[in-house]
């Protein structure tokens, strides 16, 4: 069971009366609007986190410093730091969500934030590659568990009239944070050569500013949950699970890329041997879900068509978080700096996308219609313009306005879409099964994000041009907008 609580009109959870579960774990009795706030900075610190990665691996190609500016392949083994970090997430979603339903949901988002930011300082303390691919991996586990948690707490404490805006209002820290990632990481790394003298060490500064922001935020959110529960939060029980999970993840994982860094795999094959961890994960999931008969609450159709729809927004969310900077860069022939800021507006057109897909969602929901339509609009757009911004690649050299125009106008639609398919997803589950359900979608969906960086990298490095990585996220979408005109929705009543 998620906690329980029932949403009141004046913004307030109440306390459902007790039970067996609500007796074991803390129920959130705040303003719904306050937690809103405090998750959306739980976003933004943990999109940074992960952010921090490309614009770093950008400026050590740039550069060639660091241990991946004198790789042969560069683009490719950026590409392929990338894919370890969501292998990492991607194998703690699940667990994350069933950690949740037993220890509670404020629990491991804070467990989440405190990882996140203790591991981003050890990154920037790496002295090779191994070690910044470890240090990744152990921040990709820890950061997996807050999604799934975030997602039941939202859809928990708000009045559903609220519901979808709500769940876009808190995931726009995911736009601010890939925007302050994007931006800040090239400032930092010249601040950190200049002010610091840290030389070809100076990647590592955005590492420790990220990190010690992250504590700040995990530090807040501990004491904004302890206030406003009916027990103290007990985060001992959950880390200690998480790490019994996480070692063995990390294990096959570090085995993974230390094979194919001793026997000279290309960076294709350890990006299969990523998908073979997924396909196993998978497995071992669905079998449990079927055994502990949920499987029709869990893995019924529309639920699939879901999850297998979403690979397409983590593929192009990804592929333009990691590589949108490096793309600039090459197509218009401008600085890092410059590119950053033009890339910049695609993670910035979150920040209006994500909320006012939530709020026209919620006015078709009041009015007693469904949200699959405009799903089924925003992803056939996005790909759309995707599809534009390759071609810009393969006529000439676009100018830095055309491309930041694009970037802006696709991720308007492409990041509305994402809370608008959670509420959907929500509506297909009852209540108790949220935490393992979205636990479960982003499993599945996150195989995007491991594949797009690698993929990516390599067809750049094939072809010397991103148009092809750009045409092939276009293309991924496309089959996306297929699946969710699919989906048979379960429209909520209306509601006042």
């Amino acid at each position: 069971m998620t906690e329980p609580a029932l949403p009141t009109g004046t913004g307030t959870a109440v306390p459902a009366p007790p039970s067996a579960g609500a007796a074991r774990r803390p129920l959130f009795s705040g303003r719904h609007t306050h937690l809103w706030g405090f998750l959306l900075a739980g976003w933004v610190v943990s999109y940074a986190d992960r952010t921090v990665t490309g614009p770093v691996v950008s400026w050590m190609i740039e550069n060639k410093a660091g241990f991946i500016g004198d790789a042969t392949h560069p683009a490719a083994l950026g590409g392929l730091i990338g894919s370890m970090f969501f292998t990492g997430y991607m194998l703690t979603q699940y667990a994350g969500g069933r950690l949740g339903d037993r220890y509670g949901h404020r629990e491991m988002l804070v467990v989440s934030l405190l990882w996140a930011g203790l591991m981003t300082l050890v990154s920037g303390l790496a002295g090779g590659l191994i070690g910044f691919v470890v240090a990744r991996v152990l921040t990709g586990l820890g950061e997996g568990v807050f999604y799934s948690n975030d997602r039941v707490l939202v859809i928990a404490h708000t009045p559903p009239r609220r519901r979808t805006m709500g769940l876009g209002v808190v995931l726009s820290g995911l736009s601010i944070g890939l925007t302050v990632g994007v931006l800040a990481t090239p400032h930092l790394i010249d601040w950190g050569a200049g002010a610091w003298d840290m030389g070809d060490r100076a990647w590592s500064m955005p590492m420790y500013v990220f990190g010690v922001c992250s504590l700040l935020v995990a530090a807040a959110t501990w004491a904004f949950f302890r206030a406003r529960g009916d027990r103290p939060l007990r985060l001992g029980a959950p880390t200690l699970r998480l790490i019994l999970y996480s070692v063995p993840a990390a294990v096959a994982i570090t085995a993974l890329f230390l094979a194919a860094d001793a026997f000279g795999w290309p960076e294709w094959l350890t990006a299969i041997g990523s998908g073979v961890l997924f396909a196993v994960m998978v497995t071992v999931v669905v079998r449990g879900i079927m055994r502990s008969g949920h499987a029709a609450a869990l893995l019924n159709r529309d639920v699939w068509l879901v999850h297998i729809g979403f690979v397409a927004v983590m593929w192009n969310l990804w592929f333009f978080s990691f590589w949108s900077v490096q793309i600039v860069a090459e197509a218009a022939h401008s600085s890092l700096t410059a590119a950053a800021l033009t890339a910049a507006f695609n993670a910035g057109a979150g920040i209006i996308g994500f909320p006012v897909g939530g709020w026209i969602a919620d006015r078709r929901v009041r009015a007693g219609k469904g949200r699959k339509p405009l799903a089924v609009t925003c992803a056939a757009v996005h790909t759309l313009l995707a599809t534009a911004f390759g071609v810009s690649l393969l006529v000439g050299e676009p100018s830095l306005l055309l491309l930041g125009l694009i970037l802006f106008s696709s991720g308007l639609f492409f990041n509305a879409l994402q809370p608008i398919v959670h509420s959907i997803l929500g509506d297909l589950a009852a209540e108790e099964h949220r935490g393992s359900l979205f636990g479960m979608f982003n499993l599945v969906a996150e195989i995007g994000a491991v594949a797009s960086p690698v993929v990516s990298g390599v067809l750049r490095d094939v072809t010397g041009s991103w148009a092809p990585g750009v045409l092939t996220a276009a293309g991924v979408m496309a089959v996306a907008v297929v699946l969710y005109s699919l989906v048979r929705e379960r429209v909520p009543g209306a509601v006042a």
